[in-house]
C-alpha cells in the first residue's frame, strides 16, 4: 500500500484543521508524525489519542517499519500542562494515564521494529516516547531529560521498568530524581540511543528501508524474543528461540535470504 497523503488523526472536540498526529505508508514503511509544531508537540489528550490510533492502523496496514518523528522545533516537549486540570479526579486521571500507557503497549506489540527519529526537545512524556521505540536516532542538538519529579509528577510510560534495564538502577534513578538534561552522545553513551545523525529523519528512513527488505517474520519475532526476554528468565529465552527457530525455518523467506546471503559471501571472497 502506498499513500503519500498523510491522514489526520482527530478526536472528539478537536477541529480537523488541528490534527495533532498525521501518519501515512509508502512502501511498506508507516510514517507517524506528531503535530502540534507550535506548542513544541506537547502531550495533551488528542495527540495520545492520535498516537495510538496511528499506530493500530500501522499494525492494520502490516507496515515492515514505523517512523515516529514530530513536525516543528523538537520531538516532543513533555506534557501540556495547559490541559491537566488540578480538580481532575482519581478516575479520569487514571484513564488518562492508562491511554497514555497504551502508546508504550502498542509499540512493543507491533510486529513492526519502531524507530524514533528524535530532534530538538525530548523530554518528559517525550523521552518516554523515544525510548520505549525500538530504535532511537537522535539529532545531534537533541536534548533528553525527564523532568517530571521537578514539576510534582512521575514517569509513567513503562519507564519504571525499561529504563532500569537499560542503564542499571543507580543511573535510572539520577536521571529520573536528579531531572537532569543529557545530549544525544550522552544517550548512546548511556545504551539510550542508538546513533547520533545530522538528519534523524533521513537516517531513520535509511534504517527503515533496510529491515523492510528482510523476512518480515523473522524481524517480528527477533522484537518479539528481545522484548520478553528482559521480563522472564534465561531459559523461558532458550525455550523461545528454540520455538521461533523452527519456526522460521521452513519459510520460504528463510531460503531466499539464505540463498541470498550466501551468494553474496561468494561474491566477496571471489573480488578479495
Amino acid at each position: 500500500m502506498t499513500n503519500h497523503e498523510p491522514e489526520q488523526y482527530v478526536v472528539e472536540g478537536v477541529a480537523p484543521t488541528e490534527a495533532h498526529v498525521l501518519y501515512r505508508i509508502e512502501d511498506g514503511i508507516a510514517y507517524v508524525t506528531l503535530n502540534r509544531p507550535s506548542q513544541l508537540n506537547a502531550v495533551n489528550t488528542g495527540l495520545v489519542e492520535g498516537l495510538c490510533l496511528s499506530l493500530d492502523r500501522a499494525s492494520e496496514d502490516e507496515a515492515a517499519a514505523v517512523i515516529l518523528s514530530g513536525n516543528g522545533r523538537s520531538f516532543c516537549a513533555g506534557h501540556d500542562f495547559k490541559e491537566v486540570a488540578r480538580a481532575e479526579s482519581d478516575q479520569s486521571a487514571r484513564r488518562r494515564i492508562e491511554r497514555m500507557q497504551d502508546v508504550t503497549r502498542k509499540m512493543q506489540q507491533i510486529p513492526a521494529p519502531v524507530i524514533a527519529a528524535v530532534h530538538g526537545y525530548a523530554l518528559g512524556a517525550g523521552c518516554e516516547f523515544a525510548l520505549c521505540c525500538d530504535l532511537v536516532i537522535a539529532h545531534t542538538e537533541t536534548v533528553f531529560g525527564f523532568p517530571e519529579v521537578e514539576v510534582g509528577l512521575g514517569v509513567t510510560g513503562g519507564i519504571s521498568r525499561l529504563l532500569p534495564a537499560i542503564v542499571g538502577p543507580a543511573k535510572a534513578k539520577e536521571l529520573v530524581l536528579m531531572g537532569g538534561r543529557f545530549d544525544a552522545h550522552e544517550g548512546v553513551r548511556l545504551g539510550l540511543v542508538n546513533v547520533v545523525a545530522d538528519d534523524a529523519l533521513a537516517t531513520a528512513v535509511t534504517w527503515a528501508k533496510e529491515m523492510a527488505g528482510r523476512p518480515r517474520l523473522a524481524l517480528s519475532l527477533a522484537k518479539s524474543s528481545l522484548n520478553r526476554g528482559m521480563q522472564g528468565d534465561l531459559d523461558a529465552a532458550f525455550e523461545r528461540e528454540i520455538v521461533n527457530s523452527l519456526m522460521l525455518r521452513a519459510t520460504p523467506e528463510a531460503f531466499t535470504a539464505a540463498d541470498s546471503f550466501r551468494q553474496r559471501s561468494h561474491d566477496r571472497s571471489q573480488d578479495a
